[in-house]
């Protein structure tokens, strides 16, 4: 297993203080587990076999996927990359980068590869230039490439219920919980979508996903005093469907754009 490292100066985002925020987030490793079963079934959908994730925070991919046969993953964290290099271990079809993407894209071993899937889950709402790094994507993709990208929805029902309750003025506001961990954006679909057809894809699928009644933190409460079980967390997935964009968190699917100036 290669590990590379090229790390620049990352002046937009304090990296060791973002990892301690994620780590100590309340409800976080569940809703990360939540997002995990989406990104899983698109993969299995696509069939992918080169796969290059950009950020895997504490849980690789590579942990639920096992039908890869190449597995490159971009991280700028030094504690979820190291991570990431113990859980693959001797394992010679993963290949960890400690880096930002937007500069590990120009550079060997990256430079020189194309992969059948991207997955940049749960992390262009944090960073300072969602535009750049998915531009810099783009030189990774063949015709063929798909890219699934999440983030958390403006529109989840509990942005909207405390929207009615007068806790907030403006859905795309940032909150206490996002100001943390560093957020920069807050996405809905649509904003979403303009952001990727400018950056020069064309979206083949879109949805949100869980629906969460309340904050993060209340959610966590509910758990711990039983009465959040994982029953009724699979019922908030399947509500989705009968509350259609509500859910917490959004994704498009998308293919490399054919039109000029992307080509």
């Amino acid at each position: 297993m290669e590990t590379p490292s090229l790390i620049p100066s990352a002046a937009d985002r304090d990296m060791e203080r973002y990892q301690t925020s994620y780590l100590a987030a309340s409800f976080e490793p569940t809703q990360a587990e939540l997002r995990k079963r989406v990104v899983l079934t698109t993969l299995r959908t696509w069939q992918a076999r080169r796969i290059l994730e950009v950020g895997c925070g504490m849980a690789p991919i590579f942990t639920v996927y096992p039908g890869f046969e190449q597995m490159t993953i971009v991280e700028p964290g030094a504690r979820f990359a190291t991570h990431a290099r113990e859980l693959a271990g001797d394992d010679g079809r993963i290949q960890v980068i400690e880096a930002l993407l937007e500069h590990a894209a120009t550079q060997a071993p990256l430079s020189d590869m194309r992969f059948d899937a991207i997955l940049v889950s749960g992390l262009l709402h944090e960073i300072p230039a969602p535009l750049t790094l998915l531009r810099a994507l783009r030189p990774l993709c063949t015709p063929t490439t798909r890219l699934h990208v999440n983030v958390p929805n403006a529109r989840s029902l509990h942005r909207l219920l405390a929207l009615e309750m007068g806790l907030i003025d403006d859905l795309y506001a940032l909150s206490e919980r996002q100001r943390t961990l560093q957020q920069h954006t807050t996405f809905d679909l649509q904003s979403l979508a303009d952001l990727c057809h400018a950056a020069g894809y064309d979206i083949v699928g879109q949805g949100s996903y869980f629906i969460k009644p309340f904050t993060h933190r209340q959610m966590q409460t509910l758990m711990d005093v039983g009465v959040m079980d994982d029953r009724m967390l699979d019922g908030l997935m399947g509500l989705e469907k009968h509350l259609p964009g509500l859910g917490s968190e959004i994704y498009l699917n998308l293919k490399p754009a054919d039109r000029p100036g992307f080509g």
